[in-house]
């Protein structure tokens, strides 16, 4: 491990361990095989995550902060936020979209953003959605995830044409890890995600040092 060496985050928006949990892990797994990355996990199984309730406090205060006092998210995920360069947020599909688990860790990162709101700026995101269907609203789960990232001058990645366009597409047939195991399509489009992603991401921390 160098000082040079990209750090990604992996974030599992899932109550339960399951085929999110370990998609997210084979994403984290694969990196650092691949790209020799550092890497850590956020899991939201049995995580205190309270949703945002739009108070303003963060706003107020400009301090990064927030009025909940749950230190799952103000303390270990919104340091690990900032830490990462990039960023894999994985979520199962819920009614055609993002579990509500999701949902309150991009709405808690108001906090963060309120005292800087360019403190992602430049990391690179990519998205993970596991649905019981092979076609149950993996995509509106991804675009929920990437219109996040671009509100917060992020710079999103897909896997590219043919196989992982928006990103990782899983097909868990509700079997949970064994099921995304057996799912060697979701499997290859969350590879081609994790490539664009690490390569990105090392041009842009190499591209930053030569300035």
């Amino acid at each position: 491990m160098t000082n040079d060496q990209i750090k990604i985050l992996g974030i599992s928006g899932s109550p339960r361990l399951g085929s999110t949990d370990f998609a997210v892990n084979e994403a984290l797994r694969y990196a650092r095989e691949k790209y020799n990355v550092k890497t850590d996990y956020f899991s939201a199984h049995k995580k205190n995550i309270k949703f945002c309730i739009h108070c303003d406090l963060c706003v107020r205060k400009k301090e990064g902060k927030c009025a909940h006092k749950d230190d799952d998210v103000s303390q270990e995920l919104f340091q690990k936020l900032v830490w990462a360069d990039a960023w894999i947020i994985g979520s199962p599909v819920y009614q055609g979209n993002v579990s509500a688990q999701t949902k309150a860790i991009l709405d808690r990162c108001r906090a963060l953003v309120a005292k800087d709101i360019h403190i992602f700026k430049n990391k690179v995101g990519g998205a993970i959605a596991s649905g019981g269907d092979r076609i149950g609203g993996q995509e509106p789960t991804i675009k929920t995830i990437i219109d996040f990232y671009i509100i917060n001058f992020m710079l999103p990645v897909g896997g590219g044409s043919f196989g992982a366009n928006l990103g990782g597409t899983i097909w868990s047939k509700d079997q949970k890890a064994e099921g995304t195991k057996e799912d060697e399509v979701g499997l290859k489009s969350i590879h081609k995600m994790v490539k664009r992603l690490a390569q990105l991401t090392i041009f842009l921390k190499s591209a930053k040092k030569d300035e």
